[in-house]
C-alpha cells in the first residue's frame, strides 16, 4: 500500500452503545481495520444489524468511535472538534444516503448549488458546476423541478450530483439503491461505475445486496461488527488473511467465515480444520485430504501449482 495513495485509514475501531433500560451494552463495531486508497471502489456487504451504517457514519466523522483511530490523509479525525471536522468533511467527503435527504423546498439545481456554497465555492462557479453535473446525470430537463416532482431514481441522481459536485476524494454511500427498483438500481450503479472510471474519486458503498456489491472492485463482508472476509481484484492477499476472523458469541456459538462454510458444504469431512494463532488474530486453516488438488475449493479458481494460498480469494490451504 503506497502512503501517498491512502485516503482513509481506520485502525482497531470500536463502536459501543449503551443498552436500553439496564440491558447489556451493544457492540456495533468490534476492532475493525479498514483502508481506502485513491480511486478504489469498495462495497461493504452485510445483513441488517451487521454494523454497516454505524461503520459508514463513523468513517465519515458523523459519530465518534468508542475506541480506535480514523485518519484522513495525515489528519486524525477520531477526536477532532466538530468545528474542525465540518470543513474537512465538506472538502474531502461526499455523502449519499438511502433517502436522498434533499431539501424539499428547493429545486434539484438549488440543492446542488447550496451544497457548493456551504463548501465555500463562489456563486458563479457553483452555478457552473451544478449545471454540469446535473446534465452529466441526465437531469438537464429536470434540474429546476422540486424533489416531489421527481421520481425516486431522479431524486437519487440529484443526491449523487450533490455529493459529486464538490469533487470529493471519497464518496460514502449508505444503501444508495435501497429504495429503488431493479432497473433504477442498475442505472444508478452504472453511473457510479462510470464516474469512478473517469475520476480519482474513491467510492465506499454499504449494502445488503450482493448484486450492488458486484459493481465494486473489492467487497468486504461485515457480520456482527466484524470483518469476516474480503473479495475481489483489489484485495491484498496478506490483508485478506489478517481480516478473516472467527466469531464466538456469548452463548458459545461459533461463526465461520463464508468461504469456510463453502468448503464444508463441498467437501464435508474430507477437510480437517485447526485454529492458528499467529499474532494476526485467530484464523482457520483447512487441510484437504484430497491428493493433487488443482482447484481452490473455496472459489474454484485454478491454483497454478501454488498449494499454500489461493491468490484469487486468499484461502489458506495446507
Amino acid at each position: 500500500m503506497q502512503e501517498e495513495q491512502l485516503i482513509l485509514s481506520a485502525n482497531n475501531v470500536y463502536s459501543i452503545y449503551d443498552g436500553l433500560e439496564g440491558a447489556a451494552n451493544v457492540v456495533a463495531l468490534r476492532g475493525l481495520n479498514l483502508h481506502v486508497e485513491k480511486g478504489e471502489f469498495i462495497a461493504i456487504v452485510g445483513t441488517s444489524g451487521a454494523g454497516k451504517s454505524t461503520l459508514l457514519r463513523t468513517l465519515g466523522g458523523l459519530q465518534k468511535p468508542s475506541a480506535g483511530s480514523i485518519r484522513y490523509y495525515d489528519q486524525e479525525i477520531s477526536r477532532m472538534a466538530e468545528s474542525d471536522l465540518v470543513p474537512l468533511r465538506r472538502q474531502t467527503i461526499g455523502f449519499i444516503f438511502q433517502e436522498g435527504n434533499l431539501l424539499a423546498e428547493f429545486s434539484a439545481f438549488e440543492n446542488v448549488v447550496k451544497t457548493l456554497r456551504y463548501a465555500g465555492v463562489k456563486y458563479s462557479e457553483a452555478i457552473e458546476r451544478a449545471e454540469a453535473i446535473l446534465r452529466k446525470l441526465d437531469l438537464g430537463s429536470r434540474m429546476h423541478d422540486l424533489p416531489h416532482r421527481l421520481s425516486g431514481g431522479e431524486q437519487q441522481r440529484v443526491a449523487i450530483a450533490r455529493a459529486l459536485a464538490n469533487k470529493p476524494a471519497l464518496i460514502l454511500a449508505d444503501e444508495p439503491t435501497g429504495n429503488l427498483d431493479s432497473q433504477n438500481t442498475d442505472h444508478v450503479m452504472k453511473i457510479f461505475k462510470e464516474l469512478h472510471n473517469k475520476s480519482d474519486t474513491a467510492f465506499l458503498i454499504v449494502t445488503h445486496s450482493q448484486h450492488v456489491a458486484s459493481y465494486a472492485d473489492r467487497s468486504i463482508e461485515l457480520s456482527d461488527g466484524t470483518i469476516i472476509g474480503q473479495h475481489g481484484l483489489g484485495s491484498d492477499l496478506y490483508a485478506l488473511e489478517a481480516s478473516r476472523s472467527i466469531s464466538v458469541s456469548p452463548n458459545g456459538t461459533l461463526t465461520l467465515p463464508p468461504e469456510m462454510l463453502g468448503v464444508l458444504d463441498t467437501y464435508g469431512l474430507q477437510w480437517n480444520f485447526k485454529f492458528d494463532l499467529n499474532g494476526h488474530g485467530a484464523r482457520i486453516i483447512g487441510s484437504p485430504s484430497i491428493q493433487n488438488l488443482k482447484l481452490c475449493p473455496v472459489c474454484k479458481v485454478k491454483l497454478n501449482g501454488e498449494k499454500f494460498h489461493c491468490k484469487s480469494c486468499g484461502a489458506k490451504i495446507n
